[in-house]
């Protein structure tokens, strides 16, 4: 039963991994698009590239979410209880993708994993989700914002006198390169969190006594990654790169340079699993709004704020209650 539940769980990992992929590959790619600097395309088999060169850049934010978050659980209950996390952050991605809502797969497998440890009874580190999780989660947005407002308001003032539509094909040509930048970012951030949830549940197993993330397990989150990522997310790149704010090469390359940066960040100095979806919508807000504050559709960004808001509480109750049903099979 050990062995079946282990590789279970690595198959239904690899599938929210492949789900983030595609609700995720949005972060990367939608200012791009909606700029016209690439086309979907070529956007995505970047994207792609950039997701799985991204997974192999290190292993600090798997380690957190893999020992961070909840208390190692033991035996098949710890096992019932990963897979039940799984499943709560799947179906909250699924639900999300098929609004249209660029919600946070990060945050969705964080609630998974607190809502079946609280279900099973198992410890939940409450300073841990505080210090890596809720902190990042409000400053995140909030910095990628404000540095993505001041950055193109300096390339305003540095081009103020250039020929618009010179500047305007150097900035879709510049957006190739940050469009790299994010897709890399996406790859170090996300793709971790799968590997954390796999090693944490071969721990549980007693395959390994560390939470060292092996080679064969990120070269297949990264290939999964990859896959979904180049499968696309169509409904989600329409919200985050057409309906928030209109946006100009200028601006695409604005939002995707401070939200790449927020990410590479947070990953290597403070080992955080933070959002892609969070920083990269608050980019592109913060650099919509130099253009006048009611250029940004408000009201869209209000509905993905509840999403965001939701995402934790929602996939929780979801893991909860796939870690009651699980427990409650014959034979389990």
């Amino acid at each position: 039963m050990e062995l079946t539940l282990v590789l279970l769980i690595i198959a239904v990992g690899l599938t929210f991994d492949f789900t983030n992929g595609f609700h995720d590959a949005a972060n990367a790619i939608a200012t791009s698009i909606s700029t016209r600097a690439l086309t979907p395309r070529i956007a995505l088999a970047l994207a792609a590239v950039m997701n799985f060169v991204g997974a192999f850049l290190g292993t600090e934010v798997a380690e957190t979410v893999g020992s961070g978050i909840i208390g190692a659980p033991t035996g098949n209950t710890g096992l019932l209880l990963v897979l039940g996390a799984l499943i709560g952050a799947i179906a909250w991605n699924l639900l999300t993708w098929w609004l249209g809502l660029p919600s946070s797969s990060s945050h969705a497998l964080i609630g998974g994993l607190i809502g079946a440890a609280l279900a099973a009874a198992g410890t939940v580190h409450w300073q841990g989700v505080l210090d890596k999780v809720v902190v990042p989660m409000l400053l995140s947005p909030l910095i990628g914002g404000l540095l993505a407002y001041g950055l193109h308001a300096a390339i305003l003032w540095a081009f103020r006198r250039a020929n618009p539509h010179r500047a305007g094909r150097g900035f879709r040509i510049a957006q190739s390169v940050s469009a790299a930048a994010m897709g890399l970012g996406h790859g170090l951030q996300d793709a971790q969190k799968t590997m954390g949830v796999i090693v944490l549940a071969m721990v549980t197993a007693g395959w390994q006594d560390s939470f060292h993330v092996p080679l064969w397990v990120i070269a297949v989150v990264a290939l999964t990654m990859a896959a979904g990522t180049y499968s696309g997310g169509r409904r989600i790149i329409t919200t985050l790169g057409r309906r928030i704010v209109h946006l100009d090469p200028p601006r695409g390359f604005a939002a995707e340079v401070v939200a790449a940066g927020v990410l590479y960040s947070t990953a290597f100095l403070f080992k955080a699993p933070i959002s892609t979806t969070h920083t990269i919508t608050s980019a592109v807000m913060g650099a919509g709004a130099t253009r006048r504050l009611s250029a940004v559709r408000w009201g869209v960004a209000r509905t993905i704020v509840t999403a965001w808001v939701l995402t934790i509480p929602g996939a929780g109750l979801t893991a909860a209650a796939a870690y009651v049903i699980l427990r409650a099979l014959p034979g389990v």
